[in-house]
């Protein structure tokens, strides 16, 4: 399992755009060999800012450096990000590989 995570921080009042912005884009995703599953979690709420985090799952690394290639990726991303003035600073991307799993 390899999990790819993007961190937000969603300025106070631009909760709900944000929510719309990935609810309504076309990901593209259910159609990448080696897709495993998406999340899109919300966090808690601090005083400057709310936390969000997209979690995806891929079989693996090769599956996800595949999509990232893809046009697929591209037609994804292509205004998904949303108006710049609702994050608090730019997404931060982290990247996991499993070394346990249970289920």
């Amino acid at each position: 399992m390899y999990l790819t995570m993007n961190r937000f921080k969603v300025k106070p009042g631009c909760e709900e755009a944000f929510e719309e912005v990935w609810k309504t884009r076309d990901s593209h995703l259910k159609t990448v060999p080696g897709f495993v599953g998406f999340h899109l979690l919300k966090g808690p709420d601090k005083e400057t800012y709310r936390l969000y985090a997209s979690h995806t799952f891929w079989e693996s690394e090769a599956a996800f450096a595949a999509w990232t290639k893809s046009e697929a990726f591209r037609a994804a991303h292509k205004g998904a990000k949303g108006p710049s003035d609702m994050y608090l600073e730019p997404p931060e991307l982290e990247i996991f590989e499993s070394v346990q799993a249970l289920s």
